[in-house]
């Protein structure tokens, strides 16, 4: 088979699994609601970005409760010519940078989600005021 014949066979197989769907969305769309209209579950967004808020406020505090401590005893081992010590402050270190990115995360998490809470709140009444408005308002009652 040539190069043209096989190019043919397999432009008319994917025209034939072709299908056009206009103004609708699958039965479920994989989201479980089967609607095609953007469902924002202010509570369930909000109890989110309130558990992002705790969860960020305690790591301030909860995730360097042993910093003194560690970086005691990792100054302790070393001084005593052990190894470990420095392996111990590599660790404190470490520990140290993850902590920060979790907090920062949490505070993306969390002021992200009260961002779209207020977009989305915004976007809503923007276009209950443009229909409200509009000609088109009329032919919708």
């Amino acid at each position: 088979m040539s190069f043209d014949e096989e190019w043919s066979a397999a432009r008319a197989t994917a025209a034939a699994n072709v299908s056009m769907r206009l103004n609708q969305v699958p039965v479920d769309p994989g989201g479980g609601g089967g609607g095609g209209d953007l469902d924002l579950n202010q509570d369930h967004i909000g109890a989110i970005g309130s558990e992002a808020y705790k969860l960020h406020t305690r790591l301030q505090t909860d995730g360097k409760h042993a910093a003194t401590a560690t970086a005691e005893a990792a100054g302790a081992l070393t001084k005593e010519n052990f190894a470990s010590g420095a392996a111990l402050l590599k660790a404190n270190t470490l520990w140290e940078s993850q902590v920060k990115t979790l907090v920062s995360a949490c505070a993306i998490i969390s002021n992200g989600l009260n961002y779209s809470l207020s977009s989305h709140a915004k976007d809503e009444q923007q276009l209950q005021a443009d229909f409200t408005a509009s000609a088109i308002n009329s032919y919708l009652k």
